[in-house]
């Protein structure tokens, strides 16, 4: 692993995040590490990132945090409200979710040249 359970601790300022087991946030963190890997076409395990660029790990320490709120409390994650009162029920979606940090700007630099995330690529067929 490029970080461990301790630094999201340190880093972190939510109870539900210092509160969580170690094995639990190992597996946030390999979340996180899948994430910054799509992002930058690499898993970081090359020399050159030994020891760890600061921008690299402050990335993964923020991806790492938010797997672990929204793997500790799946309604934290969910921006909508239903209430329902006899027949009436409702939903609302608010903005109070929890969203996935945009680490792109800590990691832009560390894309590999002439990667395209998959999600990026385009199957274009002759007409």
């Amino acid at each position: 692993m490029l970080i461990e359970p301790t630094d999201i601790v340190s880093y972190s300022v939510y109870d539900q995040v210092k509160n969580r087991p170690e094995e639990l946030l190992a597996q946030d963190i390999i979340e996180a590490e899948s994430e910054a890997a799509l992002i930058t076409g690499h898993s970081f395990t090359d020399s050159v990132y030994d020891p760890l660029p600061e921008k690299a790990k402050l990335a993964l320490l923020k991806l790492a945090q938010y797997f672990a709120l929204v793997n500790s409390d799946e309604s934290a994650a969910s921006s909508y409200q239903s209430e329902k009162m006899g027949d009436y029920s409702y939903t609302v979606s608010g903005e109070a979710g929890i969203q996935k940090p945009d680490v792109y700007h800590l990691l832009e630099e560390f894309i590999q040249p002439d990667y395209v995330p998959e999600s990026a690529r385009l199957k274009v067929r002759s007409l």
